[in-house]
């Protein structure tokens, strides 16, 4: 066998692997240094979750039982 060329080959890939993972963490320091930009489905997500908040505090004032202030003694009506 020859292991010139083995050693050789060996010593490419370990090259080639340590390019790609250089590539890899600098794709990855772009892409947190990008502003965020919410997609259309994000935007739909959020705009939905403040019209279900909206919807709820409405729902919730209108159906919610008065609450009775226990601090006043009760009137007592005359017959």
């Amino acid at each position: 066998m020859n292991h010139f060329q083995d050693e050789f080959d060996a010593e490419y890939n370990r090259q080639r692997i340590l390019n790609e993972v250089k590539q890899i963490r600098l794709e990855q320091l772009a892409l947190k240094s990008r502003p965020y930009k919410p997609g259309r489905f994000e935007r739909t997500m959020f705009n939905f979750a403040n019209w279900m908040i909206s919807t709820g505090k409405q729902l919730r004032k209108r159906y919610e039982v008065p609450s009775v202030n226990c601090n006043q003694s009760p009137k007592r009506y005359a017959h």
